[in-house]
């Protein structure tokens, strides 16, 4: 599965001209901290000359319908963890869809611990090493033999890249599954730095808590708005038409129910403390 990543990146000469080394990683996670169930995604990770960028995998799939039929508003948001930063550097660049698409910067340094175990990945070394990073302890296992300081998601730093990293709880896992090399450095610029067209909007990540709270608050709150200036046009709602208010209502309280069940972020001590309604 991964037999050929250090040959290719030997061959390569590691960057040459604009290249993107690209880096798949599968990705288990629990919505729900208390299930045990796991969704399962893919994510990539792109490291070009002067930049990092770590997204999902169903994105390029997007993109390439985009191009295909020249129109580049076409975009599907599921899991995110959308962010960007500059080689070398732990700032990063998060993207969020609430509603609209957002951008905040988020300083993200961690310190790690070198241990002497180590193991085998078909035919590579790795390290093991922890770190605590977002209200969870974490362990990667990584492979001096390619010199890349970078990992899944904001994970980076050793010395080498990250195969596989994992928390405590195991409620999140990255695993590395493929590897390429593409001859150019790729134009993200239709599906991560534009939404719809648009570019997103900079703000802090307190506003970012804000409008998640909003969004728990208030979730139909446009749908309500439209209904109560004109009750008597057709509204529909994920495929079912609306003829009342009480059925948007039923829809809010399934949609906190969903926020309260599944709000188990990655970096869990920045998870929003909802209130029950």
């Amino acid at each position: 599965m991964l037999k050929h990543i250090f040959l290719i990146l030997l061959m390569s000469g590691f960057f040459s001209s604009a290249q993107t080394h690209r880096f798949i990683y599968e990705l288990q996670f629990k919505l729900d901290s208390t299930s045990a169930d796991y969704v399962k995604t893919n994510m990539v990770l792109d490291i070009n000359p002067t930049d990092v960028k770590f997204y999902e995998y169903k994105f390029l799939r997007m993109d390439s319908i985009n191009k295909a039929n020249h129109n580049y508003r076409y975009r599907t948001w599921g899991f995110q963890n959308i962010i960007t930063r500059d080689r070398n550097s732990f700032k990063n660049k998060n993207f969020e869809n609430i509603d609209d698409l957002f951008v905040y910067q988020t300083d993200d340094s961690m310190k790690w611990k070198l241990s002497n175990e180590t193991k085998m990945a078909d035919k590579y070394l790795l390290q093991k090493a922890t770190t605590n990073f977002g209200g969870r302890l974490w362990t990667a296992w990584f492979c001096k033999d390619i010199p890349f300081n970078e990992g899944p998601y904001k994970f980076r730093g050793l010395p080498g890249l990250i195969f596989e990293i994992y928390d405590s709880k195991k409620q999140f896992r990255y695993n590395m599954v493929q590897s390429k090399i593409l001859e150019q450095t790729y134009d993200t610029t239709g599906f991560i730095e534009s939404y719809g067209g648009s570019k997103p909007l900079e703000v802090s990540d307190k506003i970012i808590q804000q409008k998640k709270l909003e969004q728990y608050n208030d979730p139909l709150k446009d749908f309500m708005t439209q209904f109560d200036k004109d009750p008597n046009a057709q509204y529909f709602y994920r495929g079912t038409q609306i003829t009342s208010k009480d059925q948007l209502k039923t829809y809010e309280k399934q949609i906190r129910e969903t926020l309260l069940r599944e709000n188990n972020p990655i970096e869990i001590n920045k998870a929003i403390h909802y209130s029950k309604k």
